[in-house]
C-alpha cells in the first residue's frame, strides 16, 4: 500500500557530506513521522533522526550537530543532510515512516535501506 524510495547512498570522504531522501507514495491518508535509521555491521540498527508531521526534530548525540532532517509535505518526501561525515557513520541507512492508511489504520514502513561509506 505504501512504497519507499531512498535514494542518496554512496562512497564519501572522511570530513565530507552526502544527502539523502526517501519518497513515500501510495495509500497514505496521513503522515505521523518521517524518519532514519542506520544499521552499521556488527551493530543494531539505531535511529539517526526523526520529524513529526508538525516539525519537530530528534536526534540522537551521536549525530547532533552533524546531520539535519527535513521534510516535503506535499511530496511525501524526507531528506538527511549528514555533514562531516566520520567513518563511524558507515551504515545503511533506512528509511521509515509512521503513517495513517485508509481501512489499515495506523502503520509503519521500512525501506530497502541504502548503503553509506564513509572511507577514512
Amino acid at each position: 500500500q505504501v512504497q519507499l524510495v531512498e535514494s542518496g547512498g554512496g562512497l564519501v570522504h572522511d570530513g565530507g557530506f552526502r544527502r539523502v531522501s526517501c519518497a513515500a507514495s501510495g495509500s497514505i491518508f496521513s503522515i505521523y513521522s518521517m524518519g532514519w535509521y542506520r544499521q552499521a555491521r556488527g551493530k543494531q540498527r539505531e535511529l539517526v533522526a526523526v520529524i513529526t508531521s508538525g516539525g519537530d526534530t530528534n536526534y540522537p548525540d551521536s549525530v547532533k550537530g552533524r546531520f539535519t532532517i527535513s521534510r516535503d509535505n506535499t511530496k511525501n518526501t524526507v531528506f538527511l543532510q549528514m555533514n562531516s561525515l566520520k567513518p563511524e557513520d558507515t551504515a545503511v541507512y533506512y528509511c521509515h515512516v509512521d503513517v495513517q492508511v485508509p481501512e489499515l489504520g495506523r502503520l509503519e514502513y521500512w525501506g530497502h535501506g541504502i548503503q553509506v561509506i564513509v572511507s577514512s
